[in-house]
Order: C-alpha cells, then structure tokens, then sequence
C-alpha cells in the first residue's frame, strides 16, 4: 500500500479533469477515461480533513482484485493500472504519487441505478423493515431482528443523484427507467455478483452484508465499471463480530462516523478536522479488510 498521502491529482496529469467526486477523480485520454483514487474521505455527504494515508491505494487494490476475479462473470471497464503507461501524461517525479491509485477504463454510458443486493437485514434496509415490513417495496417474513441473515439475498436498487442521496426504489420503477429487459439483467448479473462475493469473503472469515454495483454500456453490452467489493461500497463483517440486535462494528470508516456522530457537530456546517488517532485507526482498517482479502 502506497505510504505517500494524495489529497488530489490536479496538476500532476496532463489532461483535462472530467469530474472530481469525493474520493474518485475522472480525467479525458479520449477513447479512455484514467480514474484516480485519492486519500479523501467522506461521511455524512462531507469531504473531511486530513485525508486518510494510503485508502486510495487500498481502494483501487481492492477494485483491480475484484475486476480480475470476476472477469468469467463479465466483462468490465479496466484497461490497466500501469502508472508507467501513462508516458509522458504524468512527469517522471510525479510518478510514484500515482502509483497503485489509478485505473485507465474504457469509456461506458453509465446506466444511473445503483444495484445494491443485500443479503442480511440492516442499515437502511432495516430501517424501512421496521417501518412498513418491506425493503424497496419487498415484503419480507414477519420477526426479522437487526442483522438476520435473509433466506436469499434481495435486490434493491437505487436512482443515482449525482448531488446528495441516491433514492431507494422499487424494481418496478427501475425497469420503467431502463427498461425491463435490461433491468432483469442487472439484477440477475447484480445477484450472482454478490453471490460469488459472499463465498469468497467467507472463506476468509468475513461477512459480506450488502453491497452495491454500477454498470455501463458499451456498443449495448452490459459491462461492470466503478468500483467492485472494497470498504466504500460494500458493508463488511468480521464472523468473529456478528451479533444480532446490536451495531456491528464494519470493516470500513466506522472510526470516522464514530469520532463525528459522538461529537457535537452539526452535520450541517464544516466538519471539524478528523484527529490523529481517527485517521489512523481509519487507515487501518482499510489496510486489514485489503490484507484479509486479498492475502488471508
């Protein structure tokens, strides 16, 4: 895992910057997009201060790994993850600021669903249980407690909103958006996806509670792109951890969301800078799920 800290890459590659979201920048090589992976991180819809050593390397790790396990499945964005093949895009010195944090991806046309597949009740998902008894407009069995694990995993997808939260939304309306042959296909490809993920993770001791995917277009061919079964997209659990009727403890930021819900911050004005002890308590635990899942 790369030791050197990037807040960001703007003006260390030679081309025009796309988009810049709260972790991933998006650059132009024309029939190619380069991703960058930064240190930032993010909770509560806010970009904190410092960012966290080493997360983008381990989240681009992570994707790179997922990418290749899952290439029998299907098809996905990556080209490769070469800083050296980017020639004379990035000077020489600027280098090693970049490595193990890029990706260079074939260009898609995003389809705006987030594919989230949940396999265990919690989170959000818990949350409209207890509510109505359903999950995106599922009914589920009555007596569910916090954390059951569901006979089979459940789809549930989301509409992407490029500003604030993606909105939950029931299968029906998803295929009335894009379609409902192509819609039965992300689901199905969503659900054998997460099915493969979940054997996986369990053979290393880990849960892997829900998560969620996206997918792109390419000369009509579905193809996976973003990013694949790392700490920022999918909820995991140590087995030694899992309880019900409790919050679990994930694999992810949770030292971020802990330090800023146990303050008196507002969640509507600047976030305070995160300590020394959070941040690296945060880049540990994204060192350990890499190291489990990629080496355990």
């Amino acid at each position: 895992m790369s030791t050197v800290t990037l807040s960001t890459a703007e003006g260390l590659i030679q081309a025009p910057l796309l988009h810049k979201g709260k972790v991933r920048e998006l650059y132009d090589l024309g029939d190619r997009l380069l991703i960058v992976v930064t240190d930032r991180i993010s909770a509560f819809d806010y970009v904190l201060d410092p960012p966290v050593p080493g997360k983008g390397s381990v989240l681009n790790g992570l994707s790179s790994f997922w990418f290749d396990q899952t290439a029998e499945l299907l098809p996905n964005h990556v080209v490769h993850t070469d800083v050296n093949l980017l020639g004379d895009l990035v000077a020489e010195e600027d280098k090693p600021k970049l490595a193990g944090r890029i990706m260079v991806s074939k260009k898609a046309k995003r389809i705006d669903i987030e594919c989230v597949v949940r396999g265990y009740i919690t989170g959000g998902g818990w949350r409209q249980y207890q509510t109505t008894g359903e999950v995106n407009g599922i009914k589920l069995p009555e007596g569910l407690r916090k954390n059951s694990k569901l006979e089979l995993p459940i789809f549930t997808p989301a509409g992407k909103n490029d500003v604030g939260h993606d909105e939950d939304i029931p299968f029906e309306e998803m295929a009335r958006r894009v379609g409902q042959d192509l819609a039965e296909q992300l689901k199905q490809l969503s659900l054998k996806l997460y099915s493969f993920g979940r054997d996986f993770c369990a053979k290393k001791g880990i849960i892997l509670a829900d998560c969620k995917f996206e997918f792109g277009l390419i000369d009509n061919e579905v193809i996976l792109i973003d990013e694949l079964f790392t700490p920022d997209s999918s909820r995991f659990w140590a087995e030694e951890n899992y309880k019900l009727d409790v919050e679990i403890d994930s694999m992810d930021k949770e030292p971020v969301r802990a330090y800023l819900s146990n303050s008196d911050w507002d969640k509507n004005s600047p976030p305070p800078s995160l300590p020394d002890e959070v941040v690296a308590a945060t880049s540990a635990r994204y060192r350990d799920i890499a190291n489990r899942l990629m080496n355990g």
